[in-house]
């Protein structure tokens, strides 16, 4: 039975690349998936059946290496999450609930700051990449219209399976055509009235990068909420408290008040950045309110 990769989900239709090189197989999924109350997503190495029409089913779904929900897609090992300087400003806000996903769900993140080459945006670009470097995050400057930063970019996503995300509007559809030739996909400029972007992709995709390996293009989207993750797991998802939190006073420190908190003394010592700490108590304020709404209001 043939084995392969779905590249495309859409309509129910699932569009399935043959490990042989043959041509991409438009299927269906056989309706057991649906009984186990399994899809298959983006992503998914697959067993598939060809029917004299041409078109297939598949049959079996391969165990998963990482899945997210948001964007649903599966088997990614690298995040690179797109914030554009300017239109729009880049929100260091989102940036951190997006990075709380991916280390929650053990992908390697890669921060790419897209539109530098607009004017208003400069100031941004060295604070945000010393934010992020500090931490340990590689940070990609990018101006797709001048191909700055953009080749780095390919090279260092070879071999992998990787998401692009980010809100609306950064240039994530910009930075995937001058990363892949001939890729042209469509692209929308910022609405002056809203200050943000039209979502002008509708579905999850995988697009082959030149330097080998693939990378999916997602809808884009404004916020991410945090489903089934506990207040207290949260400081694993900030990488610079992780590496801190063997060092607190208390096991199962939550890094707000306790004494002897390892995050809180490198806090005022300046070795923790301050925003990122601020985002992380809203973030847990966010999470025992969604706890105790739950608890009241069950269904």
């Amino acid at each position: 039975m043939p084995r392969g990769l779905i590249v495309k989900a859409l309509s129910g239709f699932y569009y399935v690349l043959p490990d042989d090189g043959g041509e991409v197989v438009r299927c269906r999924a056989r309706g057991v998936f649906k009984k186990r109350e399994v899809s298959p997503l983006v992503g998914d190495r697959v067993a598939f059946e060809v029917e004299p029409t041409g078109e297939g089913t598949v049959t079996e779904i391969e165990t998963r290496t990482t899945e997210l929900v948001r964007p649903p897609v599966a088997n990614v090992d690298t995040a690179v999450l797109v914030f554009s300087v300017a239109e729009p400003a880049i929100s260091y806000l989102l940036l951190d609930r997006f990075l709380v996903h991916t280390e929650m769900a053990g992908l390697d993140s890669i921060i790419c700051l897209s539109k530098t080459d607009l004017e208003e945006g400069k100031d941004e670009v060295k604070e945000a990449v010393d934010r992020y470097m500090r931490i340990g995050y590689e940070v990609f400057v990018t101006s797709s219209p001048r191909r700055e930063g953009i080749d780095p970019l390919v090279e260092r996503l070879a071999g992998h399976i990787s998401v692009v995300a980010g809100q609306s509007g950064v240039g994530k559809s910009t930075l995937l055509n001058a990363m892949i030739p001939g890729l042209d996909l469509e692209t929308n400029a910022i609405s002056q009235k809203l200050g943000r972007g039209k979502h002008t992709t509708r579905h999850v995709e995988l697009f082959r990068l030149p330097s080998g390996g693939f990378i999916a293009d997602t809808p884009g989207f404004s916020q991410l909420d945090f489903q089934n993750m506990e207040p207290e797991q949260l400081g694993e998802g900030f990488r610079e408290f992780r590496d801190l939190s063997g060092s607190c006073k208390f096991r199962g420190c939550m890094h707000i008040s306790e004494p002897g908190c390892a995050v809180i003394e490198s806090l005022q010592e300046g070795r923790i950045d301050r925003l990122r700490y601020e985002h992380y108590l809203l973030f847990v304020q966010e999470l025992r309110e969604a706890k105790e709404k739950k608890r009241w209001n069950p269904k």
